[in-house]
């Protein structure tokens, strides 16, 4: 015979139950929305890494809206991303690795693909093996080269991209996208007006090592003090750790030895 006792939806036991079958239903369907959003996700955080490449090239302004079609053709038209062996500053073969589609982050995080970096002021734990850097062109010639530059700030991780002349060492242009540093005193290292500042200083000293700092004060003008930009008043971790991270991707433990290779006609 079978048992036709109610429910007692009041009972513990039947709370307890309740409360399972949603969570599981819940996890089930954030797991489920996580994995289907994962390729939107993966392909919106490249769209905002190269409209950042576009803004430190000044082919695109701070917080100006531009749509995929227009970072792509941007792209197709003006700018040739590569990958380069950071331990040699040799390119990548084209045909190894879709520089684009390289996630140099997830790289430098993966034992498979980096390696622990060598004691240093920036903060930098771990390099990987391939570095993306991008071609600027120019009638089919190289105008700038953009290059990721990151290191402990204040709270966390200061991501950003610097440009270069094409003697690889005249400062073009300089974005600060992510970070967390101190809004209004540390936070102003992605202001447009002091990340202006940086145009025309030069990253190295007159025997090609890493020079570029960010001074106490003022500095004077790039024609007359070419190493040095203006602090940030109330921020001088900050100011230093721009100074430290700056110095480290210019050297040969990160961008060092490709940089030296272009300026002297290696890489074309």
């Amino acid at each position: 015979m079978a048992d036709t006792r109610a429910i007692d939806i009041n009972s513990t036991r039947y709370t307890v139950i309740f409360a399972a079958v949603v969570c599981v239903v819940c996890a089930a369907l954030v797991s489920v929305t996580a994995v289907s959003l994962q390729p939107r996700q993966a392909a919106n955080a490249r769209l905002y890494m190269e409209k950042n490449v576009l803004v430190a090239a000044g082919l695109a302004q701070p917080g100006q809206s531009l749509s995929r079609n227009e970072i792509e053709a941007i792209f197709k038209r003006d700018i040739r991303a590569r990958l380069v062996y950071l331990a040699t500053g040799e390119l990548v073969p084209e045909d190894k690795i879709d520089a684009r589609s390289y996630d140099q982050r997830a790289a430098r995080n993966d034992p498979a693909t980096s390696s622990a970096a060598p004691a240093n002021s920036a903060g930098v734990r771990r390099l990987p093996e391939y570095g993306v850097v991008y071609f600027i062109m120019q009638q089919d010639k190289v105008d700038q080269v953009v290059v990721p530059v990151e290191g402990l700030g204040m709270w966390g991780t200061i991501y950003g991209f610097l440009s270069l002349a094409p003697d690889a060492n005249t400062v073009r242009g300089l974005t600060y996208y992510e970070h967390r540093e101190t809004p209004g005193l540390g936070g102003e290292i992605s202001n447009p007006a002091w990340l202006a500042l940086w145009k025309g200083r030069k990253g190295y000293d007159e025997q090609d090592k890493p020079a570029i700092a960010v001074i106490k004060g003022p500095a004077g003008p790039p024609t007359q003090d070419p190493l040095h930009v203006d602090g940030l008043s109330g921020a001088t971790i900050t100011s230093n750790a721009v100074t430290h991270l700056m110095r480290f991707w210019l050297s040969n433990d990160g961008y060092g030895k490709f940089l030296q290779r272009f300026r002297e006609g290696g890489i074309k």
